[in-house]
């Protein structure tokens, strides 16, 4: 969770929180700068791919804090977050995080996919990208670390950035959870086989 405003910014990063703790640590978050809810504007969540239950949380109390109509609600997804880290137009980065053995979440030209690896190296050397966001699964991926040397991808590692840097996507991003919220990725989606 994090506050940002010209130049205040704080934030709290903590994986192993519960939802029981968001309002406790916004209250902090607003004490840290001296500000009140009334303060804040604009609220922005990701809607997945992640934890299934931790999306509904941050859905339910992001849309609970917007309910009033006195802030605006942007729904992001978590790969749509995380290509903000590259620090360069959209269009030219990949995202790439594991799912679950053997498959991905791929963020390319602005579509999400589940994906198998073979099929995350094919799409990667097929483009003309030359910057992604990954996760250290990717990292240790004897297959995508090859395609990101012989393709030339400049690779970001998708922790220990401030989460001011999905500040943009409020200018690309349309206000309006409420009828996003059934659009929730849980990380578990099946391939489908035909």
């Amino acid at each position: 969770m994090a506050l940002s405003a010209d130049s205040v910014y704080e934030e709290m990063v903590d994986p192993s929180a519960k939802g029981e703790i968001l309002s406790a640590s916004l209250d902090n978050l607003l004490a840290k700068v001296g500000a009140t809810l009334d303060d804040v504007k604009r609220v922005m969540v990701t809607v997945g791919p992640g934890s299934f239950s931790g999306l509904r949380t941050g859905v339910a109390f992001c849309q609970g804090l917007c309910f009033s109509g006195k802030r605006n609600l942007y729904g992001v997804t978590t790969l749509q977050a995380l290509a903000c880290f590259a620090g360069v137009p959209d269009e030219s980065v990949a995202v790439v995080i594991r799912a679950r053995n053997g498959f991905w979440y791929l963020r390319l030209n602005n579509e999400e996919s589940f994906i198998e690896t073979a099929d995350v190296v094919a799409r990667l050397q097929a483009s003309s990208v030359k910057n992604a966001v990954v996760d250290a699964a990717a990292l240790t991926d004897e297959a995508l670390v090859a395609v990101f040397k012989d393709k030339g991808i400049a690779t970001t590692l998708d922790t220990d950035k401030k989460l001011n840097m999905w500040s943009p996507l409020f200018d690309t991003v349309k206000p309006s959870l409420i009828q996003e919220a059934n659009y929730i990725q849980p990380s578990y989606f099946e391939k489908l086989k035909v």
